[in-house]
Parts: C-alpha cells; structure tokens; sequence
C-alpha cells in the first residue's frame, strides 16, 4: 500500500532468460541465462536493466541499462562487457536533437568519443540483452502482417554475441511480423507476437534467420525465440514477476 507521503508512479516487471543449445550434439544443454527488470513510468517511458551470461568460450558477461521513450525509441544506456572473464570495455550512450553519442573505454579501441547523426525519429538500439531483442521488434509496423519490414538500427556492437565494444554501430534488420500465436514457455502461457528476423544489414558476418515472441501487452516482454544456422540457439522465458 503506498501511503499519502510516499510516491510511486512506475511500475516494474521482472523475468529470467534461459539459453540453450539446439545443436545435436548439445540438444537442450544449458549455456547461458539473462536476469531483468524492466520498469514502465507513468509518461511511457521505459527502463531495461539486464544481466546476462553466455558460457560457451571466451564466456561473455554484459551488463545492460537501457531507458526508451513511449515509442521505443532509445534515449540513453549504459553497456559494460566482460570476455573470457577480463574487461572488454565499458560505454555510455545518448540520443537526442538528431545526433547519436557514445563515450566509451574498450580494450581494444581504447578511449573514444563518437557523434552519428540520425534524422526523424531516432532508430531502436539493441546493447545485445536478449529482452532488448524483443523491445527491437517494436520498430515493426503490426499493420503489415507478412510483408518483409526494413528499418534503421543503432547497437552496441556488430558480433553476433555483442562481444565486442561497446561503440555506436549501425545495421539494417528486415523483420516480417507474422502474426499472433497462442504459445507456452516456462514463466506461463501467452498470446504473443511472432516477428522474423530474415535478415541484417551492415553485420560483418551474416546472421541466420532468427524467430522471437513476445508479449502483446505493449511491453515486448520476451517470451522465446530461435536462431537457426550455424548458432542453433533457443532462448526462453522461465519466470516473470508482475507489478513489482
């Protein structure tokens, strides 16, 4: 109960992330998990703070604080990166008045400070949370169901774990929504979206397709999703906590 001198005009959710193998030969193994919370603020805005773990090798851990605006669209964050359990680097990002900025500390770059204009509404920002991949899948019109969806993206880092940087990176998904589904994961039963990653500009490397859920609710809550290809990797959602 909040009482007449306290205030709380937010409320916040709070989930956890399996990663496992699809590959044969590790069908089902564990290898990665992801903790967060995500907090809704009365005007819209929201807040993502992730901790997420990959073991396979160099085991990659990251740390994710990232703050939307009603419309997704990013307005700062905040990603730290540790390889193989040493420090990869460390960045802060700012987007506003049409220019996207970075200040950053990596291992290999060393210090840096970036500026990259954007025009319009600033694209989604992806720091390679796995919950952060479901709040990419709001750039997605839901009016086009099946059509082919192409749209600007900024990211932390251009590798498929998001193992390097963190720097201000651009690339291009083209994402099909494919409609709602009635599906069943860990945390409970939901009726989700479907969305299609078919493809991703601008990466050094191509990324296999990619399908992820998430909730209708207008939080992009992920549910699950399945990279195919070489990664053969499937995430899934196995608890989730309301208004906290």
């Amino acid at each position: 109960m909040i009482k007449e001198y306290h205030q709380r005009d937010h409320l916040s959710r709070k989930g956890r992330l399996l990663y496992t193998s699809r590959k044969p030969d590790r069908m089902g193994e564990e290898r990665g998990r992801e903790v967060w919370t995500l907090t809704r603020h009365s005007d819209g805005r929201r807040s993502l703070m992730s901790h997420g773990e990959i073991d396979d090798r160099p085991s990659v851990l990251r740390f994710v604080h990232l703050t939307v605006d009603s419309g997704f669209s990013p307005i700062d964050a905040f990603v730290r990166i540790t390889i193989g359990d040493e420090f990869r680097g460390s960045g802060w990002f700012r987007f506003a008045n049409g220019v996207a900025e970075c200040e950053t500390v990596t291992t290999t770059e060393g210090r840096l400070s970036q500026r990259v204009p954007y025009s319009g509404i600033c694209p989604v920002f992806g720091g390679h949370a796995i919950q952060n991949d479901g709040w990419v899948c709001a750039g997605v019109d839901l009016s086009k169901p099946g059509e082919p969806q192409t749209f600007e993206h900024f990211l932390s880092s251009t590798d498929h774990r998001g193992a390097t940087g963190p720097t201000i990176a651009t690339a291009r998904p083209t994402v099909i929504y494919q409609g709602d589904e009635d599906i069943t994961v860990g945390a409970g039963s939901f009726t989700a979206h479907h969305f299609q990653f078919v493809a991703v500009g601008g990466l050094p490397e191509k990324h296999p397709i990619y399908n992820v859920w998430t909730t209708n609710d207008g939080d992009y809550v992920f549910l699950k999703g399945q990279v195919d290809g070489y990664m053969q990797t499937y995430y899934e959602l196995v608890e989730l906590s309301e208004g906290l």
